[in-house]
């Protein structure tokens, strides 16, 4: 389609993305911890993070399968996360049809002081793909989190 699929997280779930294995779809004034806004700093609009209170420590969010991307179209998936400073993990994989492993494509750890931030990540593969965001913390304290909103899907996607 001409238009990007969003997940802004606000009503549910997006076309694109299924499953929160361990992911909780909640707002700032949830009373779960940090973050306490989403990205635009806002309390009552909804994004993911890890569910301290599940105890769960790390999750996975995955992607419905993609189609190969040509020199046309290539497959850029841009999101605003947020990593708790002392021990949370961000991580983007790339599994192809063909392959039972998931490949590492970018990695973020917890030196960023509780700030959301913004990251973009260009995708080429010649066959059928997922991308799966991987979260994970090594602590469960409340304020140990890892928290994901606004992912938006290219038209290569």
């Amino acid at each position: 389609g001409s238009s990007c699929d969003k997940c802004d997280f606000e009503t549910n779930l997006c076309k694109a993305v299924h499953g929160l294995n361990g992911w909780i779809r909640r707002n700032g004034q949830s009373d779960m911890g940090p973050p306490y806004s989403d990205h635009n700093g806002n309390e009552s609009t909804y994004f993911l993070s890890l569910s301290s209170e599940m105890g769960s420590s790390s999750a996975t969010l995955r992607t419905n399968v993609f189609l190969p991307t040509g020199e046309e179209h290539v497959c850029q998936i841009r999101f605003h996360y947020w990593i708790s400073h002392m021990s949370g993990t961000l991580m983007v994989g790339l599994q192809k049809h063909s392959e039972d492993t998931v490949t590492n494509i970018w990695q973020v750890s917890g030196e960023l002081q509780n700030q959301w931030k913004e990251n973009t990540i260009t995708i080429n593969s010649t066959e059928k793909y997922e991308v799966i965001f991987w979260g994970m913390v090594e602590t469960q304290r409340q304020d140990e989190t890892v928290a994901i909103d606004d992912i938006t899907f290219s038209e290569g996607c």
